[in-house]
């Protein structure tokens, strides 16, 4: 059997897949399962032993990196052809929009399952509704209900090779951590800046979790953090290390491997901390941790729900900003209580 799975976008909703995929691949040891993904967003499933090809789709979009190959219509009609030829005979449209329906409806699979979104219903020969009171993986693992497949587990995993952890250690060691030494990653970064925690704060937590916990502070971010990152650095005393658009993302996720906890927005990095099984302190505001939240028993989420949570995200229309040009669901989130839970997880590895 060939099986396409569609869920081309986001970083972060591309490693939500991997519950899906497992159990999938559980149920269909022999079959060839290919995942239809975004650019760069693969890169999170590396050395993923549940997919055979990833199959790259490179729309123009102002959501994710995209190179825009497939932007004319000659360039989509070539890519949905190169999709009839390889036969398949059911498809997993884990996307929700009406394109990703086209997509799977040409592509001649005679089964195509998927959510009941955007009108789309008739394209599709398995209608699941979508529910947005329940987490994005297990919205997925409904699709796999519905058509009889088990679904046995639904945790995260992440994948990383020996030289990708040899390369963080040199890394590390290279800027003064020492082995043994506690590292505390923080990510104050977001796609949407204006719902990330204010930037002074992350500043001032980093401060006191070096000054009391005797941690080292390690900085991710994207090379388009790269300015907002030299002032948050230069805030934090002693100077964390900062990885900020200096490693791509696998080497990102290998120094997230060697922290002992992260502290972060709502993000893709949450995701992976939580695919790494990394101790993390996810931030949550206009959107809500019950359809996004990071998965794992070892991640603590902070929400502060107001009566307009979750909002659209069309700021500031529902609310006023704060003083700061912040949602007042996230200010009310305070340095003080991030501080006491990463006391808590740092307290705990020491016991």
């Amino acid at each position: 059997m060939n099986i396409l799975v569609l869920r081309y976008r986001f970083i972060g909703d591309t490693i939500l897949t991997v519950p899906f995929l497992r159990n999938l691949r559980r149920a269909y040891p022999e079959a060839r399962i290919d995942l239809m993904v975004a650019p760069y967003s693969s890169d999170v499933l590396r050395g993923i032993p549940y997919v055979d090809e990833f199959i790259v789709y490179d729309p123009p979009t102002i959501h994710a990196d995209s190179g825009g190959r497939h932007r004319s219509l000659l360039s989509k009609v070539r890519f949905v052809s190169g999709l009839r030829k390889r036969k398949y005979d059911k498809a997993y449209v884990l996307k929700r929009s009406f394109s990703s329906a086209v997509i799977a409806f040409l592509a001649g699979p005679r089964e195509r399952i998927g959510f009941d979104t955007e009108g789309r219903g008739f394209l599709l020969t398995k209608r699941i509704p979508y529910r947005q009171d329940q987490h994005e993986v297990r919205n997925f693992l409904d699709v796999l209900r519905a058509d009889g497949v088990p679904v046995v587990d639904e945790h995260l995993e992440a994948w990383l090779t020996p030289a990708e952890s040899g390369f963080a250690e040199t890394f590390l060691a290279e800027r003064g951590i020492s082995p043994g030494q506690r590292i505390v990653g923080i990510h104050p970064f977001c796609a949407n800046q204006t719902r990330a925690w204010h930037e002074d704060n992350f500043v001032e937590t980093a401060n006191v979790l070096q000054e009391r916990f005797g941690v080292r502070i390690l900085l991710l971010g994207g090379k388009r953090d790269r300015q907002m990152a030299e002032g948050i650095a230069a805030g934090i005393r002693p100077a964390p290390v900062a990885a900020v658009g200096q490693t791509d993302l696998r080497q990102s996720m290998a120094l997230l491997s060697k922290c002992s906890l992260l502290i972060c927005n709502d993000s893709g990095i949450m995701h992976l901390g939580a695919a790494l099984n990394l101790p993390l302190i996810a931030l949550f505001g206009p959107q809500s941790p019950v359809k996004f939240g990071p998965g794992g028993e070892r991640s603590r989420i902070l929400y502060k729900r107001f009566p307009c949570s979750p909002c659209r995200q069309k700021f500031f229309e529902e609310c006023e900003p704060s003083p700061r040009g912040k949602p007042m669901c996230m200010e009310n989130i305070t340095v003080a209580e991030v501080v006491d839970n990463a006391r808590a997880v740092l307290a705990g590895m020491a016991g």
